[in-house]
């Protein structure tokens, strides 16, 4: 197997960022991907006028790429807010307003995974209570997602970059996933694995895979350190997908990195053109 093996989509949020948003999936196109994915792209608003909704639904047919993944609002990204649906207040409230925008945004380009990222702790409130609001919340997505015909994902990041975000484990991010199934009953909660985030928790990554792969719904890579692209650190990140592969998981790998002081464009020679286009 290999890298030539895999369905790569590329995130618009963090590659291409050198172009202006609607110019970004056909860059992507231009390189040689017939996929994409995205963090919500308004930060500043869950619910942006249908213009421009509908121009950037344009942008990626006109491109013809196939959207595979998007965000739920999550505030800044990157940035210190790491998630909303946890957070009581206004952030909660955006989240739920996001809800029904992102999902019908989705079922209009034929995207069938929607991540909601969990968010963070925040002092003076307990624990409990935010954990008990982002059931509820995740509960809310995941029925959005299941009438679009979507999964809902659920991601583990990494401690060291965002401390305050209580899920930086697979084993965390599992029992959620397991929350939100009991309480919707409809199965189609999944875990986000994202081997860079994993790895910078200090996973055990062959047994993440070996437990996780069946109940993984996407998969994002990035190397380790510096969370650049494939072959500028040293994670394996050939020999994981390939076990990912070998478990089972059929998926998409979103490229979830930062090309570094180089334009998007030059950023994917550790991937031959004829492995670009997913099949």
């Amino acid at each position: 197997m290999g890298f030539a093996d895999q369905r790569f989509t590329v995130n618009l949020s963090i590659l291409f960022t050198e172009l202006p948003l609607l110019e970004r999936p056909a860059a992507a196109a231009a390189a040689g991907f017939t996929a994409v994915e995205l963090w919500w792209p308004w930060t500043g608003s869950p619910s942006p006028g249908r213009a421009e909704l509908d121009a950037l639904r344009r942008a990626i047919q006109d491109a013809g790429v196939r959207l595979t993944g998007l965000n739920f609002y999550a505030g800044r990204l990157p940035g210190p807010d790491r998630g909303a649906l946890s957070v009581p207040g206004e952030e909660s409230a955006r989240f739920r307003a996001n809800i029904d925008v992102a999902a019908g945004f989705a079922e209009a380009l034929g995207c069938r995974a929607l991540n909601a990222l969990y968010g963070n702790r925040v002092d003076g409130v307990d624990p409990g209570e935010q954990d008990a609001l982002a059931l509820e919340n995740l509960a809310l997505a995941a029925r959005a997602a299941h009438r679009i015909g979507a999964v809902l994902l659920i991601e583990a990041l990494n401690e060291p970059e965002s401390p305050r975000y209580p899920l930086v484990s697979a084993a965390a991010a599992i029992g959620v996933v397991d929350r939100v199934d009991r309480a919707t009953g409809l199965g189609n909660a999944r875990f986000l694995m994202d081997l860079y985030h994993l790895s910078m928790n200090g996973e055990d990554l062959p047994q993440a895979v070996e437990r996780y792969a069946g109940r993984t719904g996407h998969v994002q890579i990035a190397d380790n350190p510096g969370r650049g692209a494939p072959g500028t650190g040293s994670l394996p990140l050939e020999d994981l997908l390939d076990r990912l592969r070998t478990a089972g998981y059929e998926g998409w790998v979103g490229l979830e990195y930062k090309p570094g002081d180089r334009p998007g464009a030059e950023a994917f020679d550790w991937l031959p053109a004829e492995a670009r286009a997913a099949r």
